[in-house]
């Protein structure tokens, strides 16, 4: 069996929506994101940063999302991998890497708006600057996806639900509304049945309780 170690609304949310994608049978452990359990030493076994995803599966651990999302489609039958040899083969990875790039922004902003919890602890020049950081990115999927519906020509692939992560996200700090093209892209992706079952067995939110974070004065 394979078990997905999960926390709403964070990065497990990209295994979680792909191995929905790929039809995959699997159980999820449910954990919170700001108790103390993530650094227990029954969990910092499994991912020694105390950070979600951690994916039991074929007998070992794995606890970074984007080489999850490699294995998986490695090791089992999917349209949704690009594999060595493909034509979209430097594409797929340049897009699965991509994902990261979004992700240390959002985790800037998560950090900044949310996890420090406390006005003097915050930066507003930071909160600024990191926004403008993740438009910028941002602006890098808004010319892929005016080009085709997804990030690859052929279509959807795993890439998408690891940057499509990002982009979900990215909306509670930027407004999509001047990104057009990944604003479809986001709704196109939001409309598949396993983005749907995957938000369902998702979680109660608990780190991104409002719709959009302003950055406040200086």
């Amino acid at each position: 069996m394979i078990r997905l170690h999960h926390c709403a609304q964070a990065r497990s949310f990209r295994t979680l929506w792909l191995m929905k994608e790929m039809g995959l049978e699997f159980e999820v452990v449910h954990r919170s994101f700001f108790s103390n359990e993530l650094r227990s030493e029954e969990f910092l076994a499994l991912s020694p940063a105390g950070r979600v995803p951690a994916l039991e599966i074929d007998g070992r651990v794995l606890f970074e999302s984007g080489a999850i999302t490699e294995y998986l489609c490695e090791t089992r039958p999917s349209t949704l991998y690009r594999p060595p040899g493909d034509a979209e083969r430097a594409d797929w990875l340049e897009w699965l890497h991509f994902a990261e790039t979004i992700g240390q922004h959002l985790a800037a902003l998560t950090q900044q708006h949310i996890v420090l919890y406390e006005d003097h602890m915050r930066s507003p020049v930071i909160m600024k600057l990191e926004a403008r950081r993740l438009e910028k990115v941002l602006e890098v999927v808004e010319r892929a996806v005016a080009q085709h519906e997804y990030l690859l020509p052929s279509g959807f692939s795993a890439v998408d639900t690891n940057v499509g992560y990002g982009v979900l996200t990215a909306r509670r700090f930027v407004p999509l509304e001047v990104l057009p093209n990944v604003k479809s892209y986001l709704e196109r992706l939001m409309a598949r049945p396993a983005f749907k079952a995957a938000m369902a067995e998702d979680g109660e939110p608990e780190i991104y309780t409002r719709t959009f974070y302003e950055v406040p004065d200086a």
